[in-house]
């Protein structure tokens, strides 16, 4: 699914972000040795139903494989989504 969300690396605060119509859509991190603990993903309700978790998800994969990292799902809207995509299973 193509859209139009920029992908933002808030390193400061250990998260990933879209800001879409004034809200923010955000998946929070632990970094811990380079490896990526993705611990939360939070989209607004109101923005709820339009595959933004999921595109949210699958930016921050091809932003940690760009960048040689690792990671490991600790939420599980992240688990279920690498169950879905097992293609993202060998960045863990």
């Amino acid at each position: 699914m193509e859209h139009n969300y920029k992908l933002i690396h808030n390193e400061a605060e250990s998260q990933y972000e879209y800001h879409i119509e004034g809200m923010l859509a955000r998946l929070v991190y632990d970094n811990q040795d380079g490896v990526l603990h993705l611990t939360h993903t939070f989209v607004p309700k109101e923005l709820g139903g339009r595959g933004i978790a999921g595109a949210l998800v699958k930016d921050v994969f091809e932003d940690i494989k760009k960048r040689g990292l690792k990671m490991k799902p600790a939420c599980s809207y992240i688990v279920n989504y690498v169950e879905k995509y097992p293609e993202y299973e060998k960045l863990q």
